[in-house]
């Protein structure tokens, strides 16, 4: 397996992994899956300043995906943001994960970013909609929880709560540096 960079000529691919989590999960909020062309517009913006990479076998098969996004647009926010994977449903817990998660953090330090933030579907009772797997996957990574939005997102016919997580990678002081956007490598 390598970690390669996303590009817009992947959105077909990527989106073969992240549509059963629209259809058949609450791990996405989303109701309906994005068109490629609209997939492949996410992947133009979010590229062209966060790491966006993806699992790939040695048949080329694309196993997974990571990215990260803008946490909150004021400029007070830069050095935090979002961060987001999806794998494929059978390989999951196979450690692509992991990897894809570490190859992200490293980048994103890089480039100045000292703050991981995960908005994480959460259910208080698991069922077949949602496991609370994401919610494990990112404690064994080092995000701690920092709070529970209840009852926030009705999919299935149920209520699910939001959680978000966040994990420090950087050192924060006064006389920050800038984060140098767009300039990420893997």
């Amino acid at each position: 397996m390598k970690i390669e960079r996303v590009y817009e000529e992947d959105a077909a691919k990527l989106l073969e992994i992240y549509a059963p989590y629209v259809k058949e999960t609450a791990v996405s909020f989303e109701y309906t899956v994005p068109s490629v062309e609209e997939f492949s517009e996410r992947i133009r913006k979010i590229s062209a300043r966060y790491p966006y990479i993806k699992a790939v076998d040695n048949k080329g098969e694309i196993l997974g995906y990571a990215y990260a996004g803008t946490f909150k647009t004021r400029c007070a926010y830069n050095w935090s943001v979002e961060t987001t994977i999806y794998v494929r449903k059978n390989y999951r817990q196979s450690g692509i994960g992991r990897v894809l998660y570490e190859i992200l953090e490293k980048s994103l330090q890089a480039m100045g970013v000292l703050n991981l933030n995960a908005c994480i579907a959460y259910t208080p009772d698991p069922d077949e909609h949602l496991t609370n797997d994401s919610m494990l996957f990112h404690q064994k990574l080092g995000y701690e929880l920092v709070g529970t939005f209840h009852k926030c997102g009705y999919k299935f016919n149920k209520w699910y709560d939001m959680i978000w997580m966040e994990k420090m990678i950087g050192k924060h002081s006064t006389n920050q540096p800038d984060v140098r956007f767009g300039e990420w490598t893997i």
